[in-house]
This record gives C-alpha cells, sequence and structure tokens, in this order.
C-alpha cells in the first residue's frame, strides 16, 4: 500500500445500521462519487459492488463485511461495510474494533431501529467516534426532526447536534441547508445530480437559525477560548465551528447528524466531507484502544510507538477462505511497516509465519501492493496458523493485544453428508467456515454421532448450508433447530461434602472436600467485565488455608468441578452462573492424588445439584414487531401464544410498534407467521437478551425429547 497519503490525511471507518437502513447503497455512493466505480450499482436489483456474495445478491442484505480504500480531496478512506442483522453481529464487532470512525445510517421514515441501537453499543464499547447520517429524507413518513431527537432519546443525549436540515417532504424533498455555513442547495436532474445554490426558505430559516445557535453553543462549550469569545461575539466563525466540532466528534463528545437520500443521490458527497472534516485520522486518535501486555509476563504495557518506522503492531481481525489463495488474513497494521515475503511472529500462537503475498481488497477484487504501512489495512496471503484477532509483532519486540469477545451460539441444528464421499468434505468446509467466523461453532455429539452445528440465529445457519453447497460442493441433510439451553442452580447448598476412597489400580485413592455452591450474580466488583460481557459464567473460590489441602491439589477440584459444569444436571445441558467456594477437606500423605479431588468435587457437585434446585435456563429473545394497527390484535396473540412478554406498545409514524420478550424455541418459522397474520406487510428484528427459567411442563418435555433420567429416577 503506497505511503503517499499522509497519516493526517487517512480515515479508517465502517458504515454502520440497522438491516436495510441503507448502509451498502450510501457505500456504493460514495464509491462512486470518490471514483472508485464508474457506475451507481442498486443493492436492490442483486448489483452491489459490496455485497459481493451470492447469497447476499440473492436475498439483498449484507452478510459478510466487505473492505475497500477510495479517495476524495486527497484524503484516503479505507471503508468496511457492515451488515445490519443481528445474526451477522460478530462483523460489526471485529469491524469496529480495528477502526477509528463509523458513520451511523438511520432510516429517516424509521427512526432508531433495534440494531441501530446494537451496533451503536458496540461502537460506545470501544469508544468508536461517529457522525450520523439521517438516510431516505424522500421516503413516506420521513420526520427528521424525530430522528434526530430519538438519536438523542435512546442514543446519545445532548451529544447530537445537526449540521444540516431538510429542505421539503417525502415526495417534494429537494434541497438541504448547510446549517455550519447557512447556506441552502436545491438538487434537480434525472439522478438530482445538479446541484445550484439559493436562498434558504422562509418557512424554515427560523429553524436553521436555532439549529445553528445550538452548535454553536455546544462546540464552545469543550472550549475555553471559544465559550470566551461566543459570548463577547455571539458568534462563531464557520472555521472556528469546524476546529471546534471535529476535536469534540474525535474525543465521542459529539455526533454531527447529516441527512439525504442515498438511493436518490441527495447529498452523499456531504457525508463524505462530514468524514473527512469531522472523523479522526490516526494521528487525532491519541490512544490504541487496545489494551497490550507483555507476551511472557501477561503484564500490561502502557505506552507504544506508532509510527512507520517503529516495531510491527498489527492486529488479524478477519479471516477468509478464497477458492484462489485457500485464505486471506484481513490485518490493521498500527505500527511499523508490513512487507511482503517478510517473517512476522504470531505472538497468540507463538509461531513465526512467511507473508508470502499483500493485498489491497476492494470488495472481493483484490490488487497486489508490497507492503500495508502504518495505521492501514490490507490482507495478507500465506499464514497458516493465524485466527481471528491474532497478534503479529517483530520477532525481537514480542507483545499480545487483548482479545474481544465473541458471542455464544444460541441455536444449533444438526447436519449429515448425504453421501459417503461428502464426509470427508463436509467436515473440511466446516473447520474452514468455523475459522472465518467466531461466532460459529461445530463439535460431534459424543452420545449420537451427530454432527452439530451452532450459531446466532436461524439465518446465520441458513447460509452456513447453502455455502457449504455452492462454495465447497457439499450435500447435507439438515435436521430440525436446537436451541442452546442451560442449566444452572437457584437455592445455595452449603458444605456439600464428599469422600472419594477407592482402590484404583494397585493402589488407593483418597479425596476429600467441603464446597459451597450458590448462584453466581456478577455482584463483586472485580467481575464487572463478566457482567459487561453478557456471558454465562462460572466462579471457583478457594477459603483453604494451611495444609487441610495441599495447594498441588487445588486445580484437581476446579478441573473436577468444570467437568461436572459441562454435562449436568436436568437435562445433560452445560451449567451456567455457579460459584463454587472450598471451605474443607482432607487428604491422605500417600493416597491422594489430583484425580482423586477432581472426582471428589465431581461427585459433590452432583449431590448439591439435588438440594439447590437445578433448573433449565433458556435463551430470550428482544423482539420489536412493526405493524400496521388493524394487525395488531392478531400480532399480540401470536405472542402471547409463543410464551411471549409484551414489555412496551407505541407507534411509529403510521405503523404501530411492539416491544416483547419471546423464547427463542418459539420463534422458529415466526417470519411466515407474521406475514400470514399481516398479508406480509408486518416485519420483525430480534436479538439475544439474557437467560431465563424454563416452565416446569417446558422442563419436563425437554428432558423426555433428550431420553435423560435423573439419578434419582433410576
Amino acid at each position: 500500500m503506497s505511503k503517499k497519503t499522509p497519516l493526517n490525511m487517512v480515515r479508517n471507518i465502517g458504515i454502520i445500521a440497522h438491516i436495510d437502513a441503507g448502509k451498502t447503497t450510501t457505500t456504493e455512493r460514495i464509491l462512486y462519487y470518490t471514483g472508485k466505480i464508474h457506475k451507481i450499482w442498486e443493492t436492490h436489483d442483486g448489483e452491489g459492488t459490496m455485497d459481493w456474495m451470492d447469497q447476499e445478491k440473492e436475498r439483498g442484505i449484507t452478510i459478510t463485511s466487505a473492505a475497500t480504500t477510495a479517495f476524495w480531496k486527497d484524503h484516503q478512506i479505507n471503508i468496511i461495510d457492515t451488515p445490519g442483522h443481528v445474526d451477522f453481529t460478530i462483523e460489526v464487532e471485529r469491524s469496529l474494533r480495528v477502526l477509528d470512525g463509523g458513520v451511523a445510517v438511520f432510516d429517516g421514515s424509521q427512526w432508531v431501529e433495534p440494531q441501530s441501537e446494537t451496533v451503536w453499543k458496540q461502537a460506545d464499547k470501544y469508544s468508536v467516534p461517529r457522525i450520523c447520517f439521517v438516510n431516505k429524507m424522500d421516503k413516506m413518513g420521513w420526520d427528521f426532526d424525530m430522528s434526530v431527537d430519538t438519536i438523542k432519546k435512546r442514543l446519545a443525549g445532548n451529544k447530537v447536534v445537526a449540521i444540516q436540515y431538510p429542505i421539503g417532504a417525502s415526495e417534494t424533498f429537494e434541497g438541504i441547508v448547510d446549517i455550519i455555513e447557512m447556506k441552502a442547495y436545491h438538487f434537480e436532474g434525472d439522478s438530482w445530480e445538479k446541484v445550484t445554490e439559493i436562498d434558504i426558505p422562509a418557512d424554515i430559516k427560523d429553524k436553521c437559525e436555532a439549529l445553528r445557535l445550538e452548535l454553536m453553543e455546544k462546540v464552545a462549550e469543550q472550549d475555553e477560548a471559544l465559550m470566551e469569545k461566543y459570548f463577547e461575539e455571539w458568534e462563531l466563525s464557520v472555521d472556528e465551528i469546524k476546529k471546534g466540532l471535529r476535536a469534540w466528534v474525535c474525543k465521542n463528545e459529539l455526533y454531527a447528524v447529516t441527512c439525504g437520500s442515498a438511493l436518490q443521490n441527495i447529498w452523499v458527497q456531504m457525508v463524505i466531507d462530514a468524514a473527512v472534516d469531522f472523523l479522526p485520522s490516526p494521528v487525532d486518535v491519541n490512544e490504541w484502544n487496545l489494551t497490550v501486555k507483555d507476551e511472557n509476563t501477561k503484564e500490561e504495557l502502557k505506552t507504544f510507538q506508532i509510527g512507520d518506522d517503529t516495531s510491527l503492531a498489527a492486529i488479524a481481525f478477519k479471516v477468509a477462505t478464497d477458492p484462489f489463495v485457500w485464505k486471506l488474513i484481513f490485518t490493521r497494521v498500527y505500527s511499523g511497516t508490513l512487507k511482503a515475503g517478510s517473517y512476522v511472529y504470531n505472538a497468540t500462537s507463538g509461531k513465526k509465519e512467511r507473508v508470502w503475498r499483500l493485498l489491497q481488497m476492494h470488495s472481493n477484487s483484490r490488487e497486489e501492493i508490497q507492503e500495508i504501512s502504518t495505521w492501514c489495512i490490507g490482507a495478507i496471503v500465506g499464514l497458516k496458523d493465524t485466527k481471528t484477532w491474532d497478534t503479529l509483532c517483530d520477532m525481537n519486540d514480542k507483545f499480545l493485544v487483548e482479545s474481544i469477545e465473541f458471542p455464544e451460539p444460541v441455536i444449533s441444528i444438526s447436519v449429515e453428508p448425504k453421501t459417503k464421499a461428502d464426509q470427508e468434505k463436509m467436515w473440511v468446509a466446516l473447520n474452514k467456515l468455523a475459522e472465518e467466523d467466531p461466532s460459529f461453532r461445530v463439535r460431534s455429539d459424543e452420545e449420537t454421532g451427530q454432527t452439530i452445528i451452532s450459531g446466532m440465529g436461524e439465518l446465520h445457519l441458513d447460509i452456513i448450508v447453502d455455502r457449504m453447497k455452492r462454495e465447497f460442493s457439499v450435500e447435507c441433510n439438515v435436521w430440525n433447530p436446537q436451541v442452546a439451553y442451560r442449566e444452572t442452580i437457584k437455592n445455595t447448598a452449603t458444605d456439600v461434602e464428599h469422600k472419594y476412597s477407592k482402590q484404583s489400580g494397585w493402589r488407593w485413592q483418597y479425596g476429600h472436600v467441603v464446597v459451597t455452591f450458590e448462584p453466581y450474580t456478577f455482584m463483586d466488583e472485580e467481575d464487572e467485565k463478566a457482567e459487561l460481557a453478557e456471558k454465562p459464567t462460572n466462579k471457583f473460590v478457594n477459603k483453604i488455608t494451611g495444609w487441610v489441602i495441599p495447594k498441588e491439589y487445588i486445580p484437581g477440584v476446579e478441573k473436577g468441578l468444570n467437568e461436572a459444569y459441562k454435562r449436568w444436571f436436568v437435562a445433560w445441558y452445560q451449567m451456567v452462573d455457579i460459584k463454587a467456594t472450598l471451605t474443607f477437606g482432607s487428604f491422605h500423605d500417600v493416597d491422594s492424588s489430583e484425580l482423586a479431588f477432581k472426582i471428589a468435587a465431581s461427585k459433590a457437585f452432583q449431590e448439591a445439584c439435588k438440594k439447590a434446585q437445578a433448573t433449565i435456563l433458556e435463551p430470550i429473545m428482544k423482539v420489536e414487531v412493526n405493524t400496521p394497527e388493524e394487525y395488531m390484535g392478531d400480532i399480540i396473540g401470536q405472542i402471547n401464544s409463543k410464551r411471549g412478554r409484551i414489555e412496551e406498545m407505541g407507534q411509529r409514524w403510521m405503523a404501530k410498534i411492539v416491544n416483547a420478550f419471546v423464547p427463542l424455541s418459539e420463534m422458529f418459522g415466526y417470519s411466515t407467521e407474521l406475514r400470514s397474520a399481516s398479508q406480509w406487510r408486518a416485519t420483525y428484528a430480534m436479538e439475544f437478551d439474557h437467560y431465563s427459567d424454563v416452565p416446569s411442563n417446558i422442563a419436563t418435555q425437554i428432558r423426555e425429547e433428550r431420553g435423560f433420567v435423573l439419578p434419582d429416577d433410576e
């Protein structure tokens, strides 16, 4: 990658939003106006540049994030277009982790939708500065003021400032007012390509002046010198507003809102200008936002030099299977220069690897390059042992970057090859797909011998099966979806004791433990990270002092509990949210071993489950249904019949909104049911929210289906 572009003129941005808000259409227009492509392709016709997969073209949605590079007014813009469907949220997560800024796209007629909230929270998690683009201003039901208001209420509070205002409404939408410069522009031509400056219409002039006043006040609030001038003159220059706004957008203190219509080619150029003017360059990012640790001591390194001439620091943030080069490793270089033909050290795997070739990607097409310079993004060919989020560095300067948390799957299905010839090919395909997607898991069921694949939703697994057929020529049968249930305990079992004393081979084994088991509620301050990860977790606490149990046997106790958690107690689902405290025990000088304490701990947990009311947990989805009012009764009836709990009912323009929590097990096939009940006019979105107790009758049904018998029943 060329180093001609200075770092202060580089922008690494992601396009993020709810599904169907217009992310990919916006990206297509950016590529067109920057000269990267010379014809506007329409994603709804299956012709989008960034949506290159067959499944994306057929379904009209983005499934995998795609990277490209464009140039605008001497600035280099590295862009990642991300999916909007919740099943592919991992693509957004890992993209945001390596980007410096984001463009959040909103449907002007729908305002803030569920997945918009999700990706916004992900951006908050990694402190990614953002600008907002309220799209579809030409669509029936648009409301710019309401869009800005809901962004404030649901996402960013008073940090939101409008820097544009629309002229006209829906079919009469015809122009934009630039609030910073207080200039109005009118659009004409077959594709609205002609832009002429006009006077600000009288009916919105007061509104625009009020927005500029609000903008100046918020910019001045962040800077003492600007505040002093503002109070003296009650005015700031255009340059002062832009300079102040940029400083505070880069610090995540303000979010600038633009508007337009990507589909109608209206004012997308201003989105590019805003990205250049207000989103950070590499030199604006004062901190890495990455926890860097010494490879050996695992101690956090407080500082790290950034620049072309420093040691290499790079993150492999995505692995992609490629039919021509085996696999591509998408990489972000944070410091140093990555050169073709060089060797790198993978600090995560502890292996030295050869960089055979480097590529600059434009969606699925590529250009071979000789190097990737500091703060740029490219793809590596030739790395054999590198996976998602591995750290790449120099051999003489080794360190680790803390990994990100990958979401746990919530749904599983079983697959089997149709023919014997497909058997080996299926496992090769599944392993490659699992390497690409950390939210997709593959395992073999030890009891049934079935191959179980798990993912984030029905669509996610449907795409996986389709890719196996198209990309790897694997034909397979698919069986019913399985929900990723969990188990836990509801009560405390105090001082559960088990003494294991048994002859094994030629010697006796002796282990004796006393353990208290209780529900784990993430309440300890030290467990804050586990709580934020929203991931079921177990905890082991050792309160043994002195020589009651020698230290070398304590790991055996923890291993025994961890193994027991994987297969007990109600229906052979993994146990979660349990705190085990080892309080007492005993050992034998000759007969004790780690294995004996491992077995004793496992048996103690089995006994505790009988006392502590073990129960099954099921994943609960947060569901939002958008429906015309006349179907509300049927929609509510459907949700109630699915054991759903209605949380809120509201209105979004002419549509009614129903927010509810519904068990995942009840949501299979809901898309067809909803369409039938609403004559295809209602839509819904859902995402995993939490785990909750399964009703007793459902728990009994689950146990019967799994053929599980409790020890007491034997």
